[in-house]
Protein backbone atom coordinates (compact mmCIF):
# COMPACT_ATOMS: atom_id res chain seq x y z
CA UNK A 1 0.00 0.00 0.00
CA UNK A 2 1.77 3.22 -1.30
CA UNK A 3 1.12 5.86 2.13
CA UNK A 4 0.54 9.66 1.34
CA UNK A 5 3.80 10.84 2.84
CA UNK A 6 5.78 8.08 0.82
CA UNK A 7 9.77 9.09 0.72
CA UNK A 8 8.78 12.34 2.93
CA UNK A 9 11.19 13.94 5.44
CA UNK A 10 9.14 15.40 8.19
CA UNK A 11 10.32 17.02 11.99
CA UNK A 12 7.87 17.42 14.28
CA UNK A 13 7.99 19.37 17.42
CA UNK A 14 6.53 18.47 20.85
CA UNK A 15 6.27 14.82 19.06
CA UNK A 16 6.63 12.45 22.17
CA UNK A 17 3.07 13.12 23.37
CA UNK A 18 0.06 14.45 22.99
CA UNK A 19 -1.43 15.92 19.69
CA UNK A 20 2.54 15.26 18.11
CA UNK A 21 2.73 11.75 19.39
CA UNK A 22 -0.57 11.25 17.11
CA UNK A 23 1.43 12.61 14.52
CA UNK A 24 4.47 11.12 14.64
CA UNK A 25 2.66 7.91 14.14
CA UNK A 26 0.25 8.91 11.53
CA UNK A 27 2.59 10.14 9.44
CA UNK A 28 5.13 7.20 10.17
CA UNK A 29 2.14 4.95 8.72
CA UNK A 30 2.14 6.99 6.01
CA UNK A 31 5.23 6.12 5.30
CA UNK A 32 6.94 9.15 6.46
CA UNK A 33 10.53 9.26 8.02
CA UNK A 34 9.93 11.44 11.36
CA UNK A 35 12.74 13.30 13.56
CA UNK A 36 10.58 13.71 16.93
CA UNK A 37 11.68 16.69 18.61
CA UNK A 38 11.27 16.84 22.23
CA UNK A 39 12.45 17.44 25.66
CA UNK A 40 11.31 13.83 27.25
CA UNK A 41 14.11 11.31 26.81
CA UNK A 42 12.52 8.42 27.52
CA UNK A 43 9.68 8.73 25.86
CA UNK A 44 12.10 9.68 22.74
CA UNK A 45 13.80 6.62 23.17
CA UNK A 46 10.75 4.38 23.02
CA UNK A 47 9.71 5.71 20.12
CA UNK A 48 12.83 5.15 18.48
CA UNK A 49 12.17 1.91 19.75
CA UNK A 50 9.08 1.35 18.03
CA UNK A 51 10.10 2.56 14.47
CA UNK A 52 13.46 2.06 14.51
CA UNK A 53 13.82 2.30 10.70
CA UNK A 54 11.65 5.50 10.98
CA UNK A 55 12.15 7.93 13.49
CA UNK A 56 14.99 9.66 14.85
CA UNK A 57 14.31 11.57 18.66
CA UNK A 58 16.17 14.84 19.01
CA UNK A 59 16.35 16.22 22.43
CA UNK A 60 15.06 19.80 21.39
CA UNK A 61 14.26 23.32 23.37
CA UNK A 62 12.19 25.31 20.82
CA UNK A 63 13.08 28.16 22.94
CA UNK A 64 16.92 27.50 21.89
CA UNK A 65 18.18 28.42 18.67
CA UNK A 66 21.05 25.52 19.23
CA UNK A 67 18.52 23.08 19.53
CA UNK A 68 16.22 23.61 16.62
CA UNK A 69 19.25 24.09 14.71
CA UNK A 70 20.56 20.29 15.79
CA UNK A 71 16.96 18.80 15.05
CA UNK A 72 16.93 19.96 11.55
CA UNK A 73 20.60 18.53 10.77
CA UNK A 74 19.71 15.97 12.51
CA UNK A 75 16.73 15.60 9.92
CA UNK A 76 19.16 15.83 6.95
CA UNK A 77 21.93 13.18 8.27
CA UNK A 78 19.77 10.88 8.95
CA UNK A 79 16.72 11.14 6.32
CA UNK A 80 18.56 12.94 3.57
CA UNK A 81 16.48 16.25 3.86
CA UNK A 82 13.50 18.33 4.98
CA UNK A 83 9.92 17.96 3.34
CA UNK A 84 7.51 19.04 6.45
CA UNK A 85 7.84 20.90 9.62
CA UNK A 86 4.89 20.69 12.22
CA UNK A 87 5.54 23.21 14.63
CA UNK A 88 3.59 21.59 17.70
CA UNK A 89 5.67 22.21 20.76
CA UNK A 90 3.95 24.38 23.48
CA UNK A 91 1.87 24.84 26.42
CA UNK A 92 -0.49 27.06 28.05
CA UNK A 93 1.24 29.86 29.20
CA UNK A 94 1.33 32.19 32.10
CA UNK A 95 -2.63 32.23 33.56
CA UNK A 96 -2.14 35.57 34.46
CA UNK A 97 -4.87 38.62 33.77
CA UNK A 98 -4.00 42.08 32.57
CA UNK A 99 -3.64 42.59 36.09
CA UNK A 100 -1.66 40.00 37.07
CA UNK A 101 0.68 40.06 33.78
CA UNK A 102 4.76 40.37 33.99
CA UNK A 103 7.35 41.28 31.29
CA UNK A 104 8.68 37.72 32.15
CA UNK A 105 5.28 35.61 32.17
CA UNK A 106 4.81 37.52 29.08
CA UNK A 107 8.18 36.94 27.05
CA UNK A 108 8.66 33.25 28.19
CA UNK A 109 5.07 32.20 26.50
CA UNK A 110 6.12 34.04 23.06
CA UNK A 111 9.15 32.63 23.15
CA UNK A 112 7.94 28.95 23.13
CA UNK A 113 4.70 29.86 21.38
CA UNK A 114 5.77 32.60 18.89
CA UNK A 115 9.52 32.47 18.26
CA UNK A 116 9.84 28.92 18.73
CA UNK A 117 8.11 28.09 15.45
CA UNK A 118 9.35 31.69 13.73
CA UNK A 119 12.50 30.09 14.44
CA UNK A 120 11.76 26.80 13.18
CA UNK A 121 10.36 27.72 10.02
CA UNK A 122 13.98 29.67 9.50
CA UNK A 123 15.81 26.42 10.46
CA UNK A 124 14.20 24.24 8.19
CA UNK A 125 14.02 26.66 4.97
CA UNK A 126 17.52 25.82 3.53
CA UNK A 127 16.71 22.57 3.95
CA UNK A 128 12.96 22.48 2.02
CA UNK A 129 14.87 24.62 -0.42
CA UNK A 130 17.22 21.71 -1.03
CA UNK A 131 14.32 19.26 -2.04
CA UNK A 132 12.72 22.23 -4.19
CA UNK A 133 9.59 22.74 -1.54
CA UNK A 134 8.10 22.13 1.34
CA UNK A 135 4.99 22.09 4.10
CA UNK A 136 5.19 24.09 7.22
CA UNK A 137 2.47 23.89 9.81
CA UNK A 138 1.72 25.85 12.87
CA UNK A 139 -0.06 24.44 15.60
CA UNK A 140 -2.28 27.60 16.79
CA UNK A 141 -5.51 27.50 19.02
CA UNK A 142 -9.49 28.82 18.24
CA UNK A 143 -8.19 30.73 21.43
CA UNK A 144 -6.52 32.72 18.74
CA UNK A 145 -9.79 33.14 16.79
CA UNK A 146 -12.21 34.06 19.98
CA UNK A 147 -11.84 35.15 23.35
CA UNK A 148 -12.70 33.07 26.26
CA UNK A 149 -10.82 29.82 25.03
CA UNK A 150 -7.68 30.81 26.71
CA UNK A 151 -5.33 33.08 29.28
CA UNK A 152 -4.22 36.14 28.10
CA UNK A 153 -0.78 35.38 26.66
CA UNK A 154 -1.85 32.21 24.86
CA UNK A 155 -4.38 33.33 22.92
CA UNK A 156 -2.58 36.52 22.14
CA UNK A 157 0.73 34.44 21.08
CA UNK A 158 -1.91 31.89 19.11
CA UNK A 159 -3.34 34.70 17.37
CA UNK A 160 -0.06 35.77 16.73
CA UNK A 161 0.77 31.98 14.94
CA UNK A 162 -2.09 32.38 12.57
CA UNK A 163 -1.35 35.33 11.10
CA UNK A 164 2.46 34.51 11.04
CA UNK A 165 1.39 31.71 8.74
CA UNK A 166 -0.40 33.73 6.60
CA UNK A 167 2.20 36.37 6.23
CA UNK A 168 5.22 33.45 5.74
CA UNK A 169 3.20 31.84 3.17
CA UNK A 170 2.59 34.87 0.94
CA UNK A 171 7.11 35.03 1.20
CA UNK A 172 7.62 31.36 0.98
CA UNK A 173 4.89 30.84 -1.62
CA UNK A 174 7.22 31.61 -4.34
CA UNK A 175 9.94 28.83 -3.15
CA UNK A 176 7.13 26.06 -3.51
CA UNK A 177 6.97 26.13 0.48
CA UNK A 178 3.33 25.82 2.07
CA UNK A 179 2.69 27.36 5.22
CA UNK A 180 -0.90 26.56 7.28
CA UNK A 181 -1.75 26.59 10.78
CA UNK A 182 -4.08 24.19 12.66
CA UNK A 183 -6.71 25.45 15.23
CA UNK A 184 -7.76 22.40 17.68
CA UNK A 185 -10.50 23.02 20.41
CA UNK A 186 -10.84 21.18 23.65
CA UNK A 187 -8.51 18.22 23.11
CA UNK A 188 -7.83 15.31 25.28
CA UNK A 189 -4.32 15.91 25.68
CA UNK A 190 -2.16 16.85 29.21
CA UNK A 191 -1.30 20.41 27.72
CA UNK A 192 -4.11 21.65 30.52
CA UNK A 193 -2.89 19.99 33.87
CA UNK A 194 0.64 21.13 32.29
CA UNK A 195 -0.52 24.60 32.40
CA UNK A 196 -1.67 24.22 35.67
CA UNK A 197 1.56 23.40 37.04
CA UNK A 198 1.00 19.66 37.95
CA UNK A 199 3.55 17.13 37.25
CA UNK A 200 3.81 15.01 33.97
CA UNK A 201 2.49 11.89 35.19
CA UNK A 202 -0.46 13.65 36.54
CA UNK A 203 -1.23 16.08 33.46
CA UNK A 204 -1.46 12.79 31.28
CA UNK A 205 -4.17 11.68 33.40
CA UNK A 206 -5.90 14.79 33.25
CA UNK A 207 -6.60 14.23 29.27
CA UNK A 208 -9.15 11.35 30.58
CA UNK A 209 -10.90 13.53 32.49
CA UNK A 210 -11.27 16.38 29.42
CA UNK A 211 -11.99 13.39 27.37
CA UNK A 212 -15.16 13.41 29.12
CA UNK A 213 -15.84 17.33 28.56
CA UNK A 214 -15.99 17.68 25.02
CA UNK A 215 -18.85 15.52 24.12
CA UNK A 216 -20.83 17.76 26.44
CA UNK A 217 -19.96 21.20 25.50
CA UNK A 218 -19.96 21.03 21.63
CA UNK A 219 -22.22 20.00 18.51
CA UNK A 220 -20.34 16.93 17.66
CA UNK A 221 -21.00 14.51 20.72
CA UNK A 222 -17.25 13.59 21.15
CA UNK A 223 -14.07 14.06 22.65
CA UNK A 224 -11.26 15.60 21.02
CA UNK A 225 -8.43 13.61 19.93
CA UNK A 226 -4.84 13.60 18.76
CA UNK A 227 -5.60 12.04 16.24
CA UNK A 228 -8.14 14.12 15.08
CA UNK A 229 -4.91 17.01 14.58
CA UNK A 230 -2.48 14.12 13.20
CA UNK A 231 -5.20 14.10 10.56
CA UNK A 232 -5.65 17.62 9.80
CA UNK A 233 -2.02 17.45 9.70
CA UNK A 234 -1.67 14.82 7.07
CA UNK A 235 -3.63 16.39 4.93
CA UNK A 236 -1.52 19.62 5.55
CA UNK A 237 1.83 17.92 4.74
CA UNK A 238 0.60 15.80 2.13
CA UNK A 239 0.02 16.48 -2.07
CA UNK A 240 -3.65 16.65 -1.44
CA UNK A 241 -3.29 19.97 0.04
CA UNK A 242 -0.74 21.21 -2.69
CA UNK A 243 -3.45 23.97 -3.63
CA UNK A 244 -3.85 25.51 0.05
CA UNK A 245 -1.82 28.11 1.79
CA UNK A 246 -1.44 30.77 4.54
CA UNK A 247 -4.82 29.66 5.86
CA UNK A 248 -6.07 27.76 9.45
CA UNK A 249 -8.15 24.87 9.63
CA UNK A 250 -10.39 24.78 12.75
CA UNK A 251 -10.97 21.78 13.80
CA UNK A 252 -12.98 21.82 16.87
CA UNK A 253 -16.14 19.63 16.86
CA UNK A 254 -17.88 23.09 15.99
CA UNK A 255 -17.52 24.13 19.25
CA UNK A 256 -16.84 27.78 18.02
CA UNK A 257 -19.95 27.95 15.63
CA UNK A 258 -21.87 29.75 18.19
CA UNK A 259 -23.67 29.93 21.52
CA UNK A 260 -24.46 26.95 22.57
CA UNK A 261 -28.66 28.04 21.41
CA UNK A 262 -27.31 27.62 18.04
CA UNK A 263 -26.35 23.97 18.25
CA UNK A 264 -28.57 22.57 21.41
CA UNK A 265 -32.44 22.77 21.42
CA UNK A 266 -32.42 22.52 24.82
CA UNK A 267 -30.49 25.87 25.74
CA UNK A 268 -32.62 29.14 25.20
CA UNK A 269 -31.49 32.33 23.16
CA UNK A 270 -29.91 34.56 25.07
CA UNK A 271 -31.56 37.30 23.08
CA UNK A 272 -34.75 35.91 23.42
CA UNK A 273 -34.40 35.64 27.72
CA UNK A 274 -33.30 39.41 27.62
CA UNK A 275 -36.60 40.09 26.19
CA UNK A 276 -38.11 38.22 28.95
CA UNK A 277 -39.30 35.14 26.04
CA UNK A 278 -39.65 31.68 27.69
CA UNK A 279 -38.61 29.26 25.63
CA UNK A 280 -42.44 27.79 25.57
CA UNK A 281 -43.68 32.10 24.55
CA UNK A 282 -40.57 31.27 22.02
CA UNK A 283 -42.15 28.18 20.42
CA UNK A 284 -45.58 28.97 20.64
CA UNK A 285 -45.06 32.11 18.55
CA UNK A 286 -42.74 30.06 15.73
CA UNK A 287 -45.96 27.54 15.61
CA UNK A 288 -48.13 30.44 14.91
CA UNK A 289 -45.74 31.90 12.66
CA UNK A 290 -45.83 28.54 10.53
CA UNK A 291 -49.70 28.06 11.02
CA UNK A 292 -49.68 31.56 9.38
CA UNK A 293 -47.82 30.73 6.17
CA UNK A 294 -44.19 31.22 7.44
CA UNK A 295 -43.70 34.65 7.22
CA UNK A 296 -46.51 36.30 8.74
Amino acid sequence: MVGRLNGKVAVITGGCSGIGLGTVELFVAEGACVVAADLQDEKGRMLEQRFPDQVRFARCDVTADDDLAKTMALAESSFGGLDILFNNAGHGGTPASVPELTAEAWDKTFALLVRGPAMGMTHALPLMQKRGGGSIINTASIAGLQAGFGPLAYSSAKAAVIHMSRCAAAELSPQKIRVNAICPGLIATSIFGASMGLPREVADQMAAQIASIGPKIQPIPKSGLPEDIAAAALYLASDDSRFVTGTHIVVDGGITVGPRSAWDINTPSPILAAMGITPEQAEQMRAQLLAAGGTG
